[in-house]
């Protein structure tokens, strides 16, 4: 029932060739011709000439790059002190109701 299923190799179809035999030839080496000097490699980028106005918008566009990142850090770094900070009264709140729920008795 759960036995897998092999798929069978298909059979060629048409006319198949039996294997040539190719014959080993000989190899004359050819005259030794020294190799062309090679020219000088062209850059291949071109070079970027930085201006004061580019300079300028990399700089203010790094300043704020930082300046986001920061805050981005800064904003999770509080949240999670504020969650940290709720956790630790909500603790003190079920310690004091338990702590007074056990007097009365």
């Amino acid at each position: 029932m759960l036995r897998p299923k092999l798929p069978t190799m298909p059979t060629p179809t048409g006319h198949v060739a039996p294997p040539t035999v190719i014959a080993p030839t000989t190899v004359t080496p050819a005259a030794q011709t020294p190799p062309p000097t090679p020219a000088a490699p062209a850059p291949s980028r071109p070079t970027i000439q930085l201006t004061p106005g580019t300079a300028l918008a990399l700089v203010g566009g790094g300043t704020a790059v930082v300046l986001v990142v920061g805050a981005v850090l800064v904003s999770m770094l509080l949240a999670v002190a504020i969650t940290g900070a709720s956790v630790a009264v909500c603790a003190l709140v079920v310690r004091s109701l338990l702590a007074s729920e056990a007097k009365r008795r």
